[in-house]
């Protein structure tokens, strides 16, 4: 579906989104679909990590989660009505593949399909994501990311779910996000599988880039008209001053959250400076010949996903994240444990995350300038607020309908300026299990109510639609 300019749009004072322009809302499958025991599917970390006392707020859990296994129809038909172009899903690894290799589930396998279908009947494009944080505990029980099997693990999984869906679903993503999976998970413990592993986890980071590659090429040979990209999660970094320690401790975030994994896949290199930050950890030599090149295969697209910026400061005893872990956790920050996050002075989230629209522009002009030129997706974007289901049965979440105009402004702003962004998706389409925060932290343009299962939109989602329907946003910004 591509959203096409009509003379009125063209008449009405605002900013038109070029032809073309994919808009869509993205989730993932733990957050979810529930079902952890259905058709089949095996143990994940996160069921592992869940069931572990003072891991996620409130003791809360997915084994429900939204019911989206079960009501996939009902949520397909409410993105049809938000005039969705995409939707950006995540396949659980564990429900193909109970033990995480060998043996496909059928079943499993059989509710993508039908998702893919009820998707495509009403005109919505499917974009999947091969892996949002779920592994197969098995694989985890034997070494998990830190071990190099698991990225082979991974590509025969890729090549599985490609072979299947490859002829009807055209866009793929390989690992969403690998900074959260390899230092949130290894590194701070704060996710699953909750290790605090510091050289582990400069080992999981690697394994998941070559996971990456090792997929690309996998699927490469299967259908050549697949459209196939990474998903990083990228801040823009300021230091807190002009200081020397500052200045260091802006280099060293942005090395190990952003170029780490961006020169990776893009270069094919690691960071020297980043490999010196880390060298006093453990060597490289599980860096093998022939990886970095696997790690950078050609891709057809990158996936952004943009919440927030980080001020940071290198003074010793600095100020530490307001975006602190909802539970007692270590630093992700390996080798630059002693860098902290100072709040920049700008509002912020239910999250504590600061809102800094200028932030997404720093980071689209960056990667223009500084890396190959590739279609550009952002493939995450949204906030968290206190949201209030009102006595009229509306969620009024005006603060939620400003971050997204004031980021797709930026966006407007970066493709006038020639960066190559083609497409949005808003995170996320509904409320959700936040990983360790539970069910009190709500991203979702639809309200869901957890204990009736019903869904609302929300003001933002109605907001959404229409900027969908004239094809971008409409008056002067407010």
């Amino acid at each position: 579906m591509t959203t096409q300019k009509t003379d009125t749009q063209l008449d009405t004072p605002g900013l038109v989104f070029p032809t073309g322009f994919v808009w869509g809302a993205a989730t993932s499958a733990y957050q979810i679909e529930g079902a952890v025991s259905t058709d089949g599917r095996g143990r994940s970390i996160w069921d592992t990590f869940v069931s572990q006392p003072g891991h996620v707020v409130n003791g809360e859990h997915a084994d429900v989660a939204i019911d989206h296994y079960n009501r996939y129809r009902d949520d397909v038909r409410l993105m049809a009505d938000l005039g969705l172009s995409a939707y950006r899903f995540s396949v659980s690894w564990p429900r193909i593949q109970p033990l995480g290799s060998g043996a496909i589930n059928a079943k499993g396998l059989d509710f993508y399909k039908s998702l893919v279908d009820e998707l495509l009947s009403y005109g919505i494009d499917p974009w999947i994501t091969l892996y949002h944080w779920d592994l197969p505990q098995a694989l985890e029980d034997a070494g998990g990311w830190p071990s190099r099997d698991t990225s082979k693990r991974f590509a025969d999984y890729a090549a599985a779910v490609h072979g299947a869906l490859g002829d009807r679903v055209k866009n793929w993503s390989t690992v969403n996000e690998p900074w959260c999976a390899a230092f949130l998970g290894y590194a701070s413990g704060e996710h699953a599988p909750g290790r605090r592993e510091p050289a582990l986890a400069f080992h999981a980071a690697h394994h998941l880039n070559l996971a990456h590659g090792l997929a690309v090429e996998a699927m490469r040979a299967q259908h050549a008209d697949s459209r196939i990209g990474g998903s990083v999660n990228l801040y823009a970094v300021t230091p807190a001053t002009e200081s020397e320690a500052d200045q260091d401790a802006a280099r060293r975030i942005d090395g190990l959250q952003n170029r780490f994994f961006l020169d990776a896949i893009m270069y094919g290199r690691y960071p020297d400076d980043v490999l010196a930050d880390l060298s006093h950890l453990t060597g490289p030599e599980f860096i093998k010949d022939g990886d970095l090149a696997l790690i950078a295969a050609p891709l057809d697209m990158l996936l952004i996903n943009y919440y927030s910026r980080f001020t940071v400061s290198g003074a010793p005893g600095g100020a530490q994240s307001a975006a602190a872990a909802p539970t007692d956790s270590g630093s992700p920050w390996v080798g630059s444990e002693h860098v902290g996050f100072v709040n920049g002075g700008r509002p912020v989230t239910s999250m504590g995350w600061e809102v800094d629209g200028t932030g997404l522009y720093e980071v689209l002009t960056r990667l223009a300038r500084e890396y190959p030129a590739i279609p550009l997706y952002i493939s995450e974007n949204g906030a968290a607020y206190d949201d209030v289901l009102t006595e009229d049965g509306a969620v009024h979440d005006v603060e939620r309908r400003a971050f997204i105009e004031t980021h797709l402004r930026v966006c407007h702003q970066a493709i006038e300026g020639g960066v190559p962004l083609q497409g949005y998706f808003a995170w996320s389409l509904m409320d959700n299990f936040e990983w360790a925060w539970g069910y009190g932290k709500r991203f979702g343009l639809v309200y869901v109510d957890y204990s009736a299962q019903t869904r609302i939109l929300k003001d933002s989602a109605l907001w959404y639609a229409e900027t969908i329907r004239h094809g971008g946003l409409r008056g002067p910004a407010e």
